[in-house]
Formats: structure tokens, C-alpha cells, sequence
């Protein structure tokens, strides 16, 4: 597996400790139905089947055949391939990672027979590696202990960086990771985080996540109409686009400034108090 250490001083994002994953790589977000209960109820099926079933690499067929048959595969976005080989790597369903891995099978490494090949799956590693900063990966670990909203979360890259950015801006420094140890701060950015899922302006759509919205085997960059409801654009347009956000009325561009401002008014607060 790449090491993440490597670029940035910690494992790597997509299996960071013991209480957390991401399988965004291997299409878990990308089914027209991602919610937690359906994904949480597909990863068990599938780590049920395949412990039951899989023995060695000659059992792999029936499995897949089973899994694709058991399973709705709808997509939001046809050109994203979704891994029948995602599953549940513990018996108390807090990591999701690939049920193919060696680390899973006793040391053999079963991972040629997937869709994109044993190479690619040990050396990818996706944009936020690159692109959050270490600090910023490294307070987000802290925050969030859930698969399904860490995997949200990590993966968007421009509402790890402007949340923190605007923090940071208004408090006149970077902010400091040995912060979160303190619960009170990770309540309050916490409930930033959990807007990814449950944002009141979120759009009802299938085909959006986050920024994006998806058109068969083509993806678009949304945008929002600030023109139409006399409005500038918002100093948090994208954080809004990152929450799939669709608004009404200016009323409610409005709430939701609010919205994010009380959030930042009251993590200075606390940092404040704290440092």
C-alpha cells in the first residue's frame, strides 16, 4: 500500500486508524442510492458473502456473479466503476477498504482480478493527499470517527480548505492540531462536517455530489444563480456547492450565511478560550 507518510507525515487517508476509512476511490459514493443505511447494509452483505463464500482466487467468479446479481448498481456517474470487492475490513463496520487486500486474506493478495488491477489499487492515491495540507488532514482525522462521513468529507477538497481558511483568516493564524484534542472544539467543527449529509438547503437531486452533478457518462461543475435573486456571490459559495446547495430565495442564501457565520463565530469563541 503507498505510503502517505511519504508527503505528508501520516498514513494514508484512505485507511488513516482503527475507527475510520474511505473507499471514495473504489465508487462508494457514486450509487444513485448512498445513503448510510443502504451503503452500510451493501458492505455487510457483501463482507457476509464473501467470508462465507471466498476461499481462494477460484471462488472470486461466483462471488462476483452473486454480488452483481443481489445488488442495485445504478450509478450517478456511469464513467466511475463501483468495486464489488468493497467491504467491511472489521467486525464492528467502522472501516470500509477492499475485501481483496492480503491484509484480508492471510497474505495473498487477490487484487489482480478487480477491475482496475492489483498495480493501480496499491499505488493510487487521490488528489487530497496532495492538495490538503498536512495540518488541515491532520485535524480532520481528529474530528471525525465514521466512515461514511469521513469518506464525504476527506474527498472534498475545497470544503476541508475554505473552512479552515476562513478560520484561520479570522483568528490570524494557522490553526493549531493539538487543539482538537479538546471535545468542545471538535463538537463545534464536527457540526460543519455533518452538514455534508445533512445541509437543509441540499438539493434533492440523484445526480449531485457535491460540486458536481452528473449527466449519463458526463459530470458538470454546478453553480449558483446569485444574479437571479440580486445578490453577489457568497464568500462561501464554495462550501455551498460542496453541501450540493440549491436555493429558493435570497431569504435563504441569507439563513444560510447565518448559518456557517454562527459556526465560525462560535469555534473562535472556544479556540480562543482554549489557547
Amino acid at each position: 500500500m503507498s505510503n502517505y507518510s511519504d508527503i505528508c507525515g501520516l498514513n494514508v487517508l484512505c485507511q488513516p486508524d482503527a475507527g475510520k476509512s474511505c473507499g471514495a476511490c473504489c465508487g462508494l459514493y457514486n450509487y444513485v442510492d448512498s445513503s448510510y443505511s443502504s451503503l452500510t447494509l451493501r458492505l455487510r452483505q457483501r463482507t457476509q458473502r464473501f467470508r462465507k463464500m471466498v476461499r481462494g482466487k477460484d471462488d472470486l467468479k461466483v462471488y462476483a456473479a452473486e454480488t452483481l446479481a443481489a445488488e442495485d448498481f445504478r450509478k450517478r456517474y456511469e464513467e466511475i466503476y463501483c468495486c464489488e470487492y468493497l467491504g467491511f475490513l472489521d467486525e464492528e463496520e467502522k472501516r470500509v477498504g477492499c475485501l481483496l487486500h492480503p491484509q484480508q486474506n492471510s497474505g495473498l493478495d487477490l487484487r489482480d482480478v478487480s477491475f482496475y488491477g492489483q498495480e493501480l489499487c496499491a499505488g493510487h492515491l487521490c488528489s487530497s493527499h496532495y492538495f490538503i495540507p498536512k495540518s488541515q488532514a491532520e485535524i480532520l482525522l481528529k474530528i471525525i470517527d465514521d466512515w461514511y462521513l469521513y469518506g464525504l468529507c476527506i474527498t472534498d477538497i475545497d470544503m476541508v480548505k475554505t473552512y479552515f481558511r476562513l478560520l484561520g483568516d479570522r483568528i490570524g493564524e494557522e490553526l493549531k492540531p493539538n487543539a482538537f484534542d479538546t471535545e468542545k472544539l471538535k463538537k463545534v467543527a464536527l457540526r460543519y462536517f455533518v452538514w455534508k449529509i445533512d445541509w437543509p438547503f441540499r438539493s434533492p437531486e440523484t445526480n449531485r455530489l457535491g460540486k458536481y452533478y452528473f449527466d449519463g457518462s458526463q459530470y458538470m461543475i454546478s453553480h449558483i444563480d446569485y444574479e437571479k435573486f440580486g445578490r453577489k456571490m457568497s464568500e462561501f459559495d464554495a462550501i455551498f456547492l460542496s453541501f450540493s446547495s440549491h436555493f429558493n430565495s435570497g431569504r435563504e442564501i441569507s439563513l444560510a450565511e447565518g448559518m456557517i457565520l454562527s459556526n465560525i463565530d462560535e469555534f473562535i469563541r472556544v479556540y480562543s478560550e482554549i489557547l
